[in-house]
C-alpha cells in the first residue's frame, strides 16, 4: 500500500534577534526527537544586522527528508513581528488554506488585508513573553501558540524541545511562555 506522505512547511519570519532561528529549530527538535517524526531545520540570512528581516525554515514529514531547498510554498507561515507585513511579503508562494500566525496585539480588521484563503491566527507573543520570560524574545511563546493553533507537534513535545535546547536557567519562564500562549490560542 503506497499512502502519500505529509509534509508539512513551516516558513519563519522575525527580525534579527527575536528568535526566528532558534524558534525553527526547536520545533524540527519537538517533531524528530519526541514525536518520531522527520525534520530539518534551517535559516536564510546574509550579514543581516540586529532588527533587519530574516527567514528560517523547518520541514516536518512521515519520511524521510532528502529537500534541503528553502520554502517556496508553506504550508504555515509564523509571523514574529507584525510590521513585517508592511515591508515583506509574507504569504508569497503559501499553498491555499495555509496556516498563519501571527504575533500582533492588532485584530485581524486592522492588519494589512491578508487574502481570505489563509487560516489566520495571532496571539500578543510579545506580551505574553514580557510577562514570563522579562523581555520581548517571542519565539517560545510563538511555538506554543503553533502547537495549540495547528497540532503539527504537541505542546508536551514543545516543551521538552525548550528544555533540551535552551540554558537550564531560563527554562522554566520559557516553558511558562509557551504554556500561556497555547491557552491563549485555545481560548483557556
Amino acid at each position: 500500500m503506497n499512502q502519500k506522505e505529509h509534509l508539512e512547511e513551516v516558513r519563519w519570519h522575525g527580525r534579527g534577534g527575536q528568535g526566528a532561528v532558534l524558534g525553527a529549530s526547536m520545533l524540527g527538535c519537538a517533531a524528530a526527537l519526541y514525536e518520531g517524526k522527520y525534520a530539518v531545520s534551517f535559516p536564510s540570512f546574509g550579514a543581516e544586522r540586529r532588527g533587519a528581516p530574516v527567514q528560517a525554515f523547518t520541514r516536518i514529514s512521515d519520511r524521510a527528508i532528502r529537500t534541503r531547498s528553502q520554502i517556496y510554498h508553506p504550508t504555515i507561515i509564523i509571523v514574529l513581528d507584525d510590521t513585517l507585513l508592511d515591508v515583506v511579503n509574507i504569504t508569497d508562494g503559501a499553498q491555499d488554506g495555509a496556516s498563519l500566525l501571527i504575533n500582533t496585539r492588532k485584530a485581524r480588521e486592522q492588519l494589512k488585508k491578508l487574502p481570505d484563503n489563509f487560516n489566520v491566527a495571532s496571539v500578543d507573543a510579545t506580551a505574553i513573553a514580557r510577562e514570563h520570560i522579562g523581555v520581548a524574545i517571542v519565539n517560545t511563546a510563538m511555538l506554543g501558540a503553533l502547537a495549540g493553533v495547528t497540532g503539527i507537534v504537541s505542546l508536551d513535545s514543545i516543551k521538552k524541545a525548550i528544555a533540551s535546547t535552551l540554558p537550564q536557567r531560563i527554562v522554566e519562564r520559557n516553558v511558562a511562555a509557551a504554556e500561556a500562549a497555547y491557552r491563549k490560542v485555545k481560548g483557556k
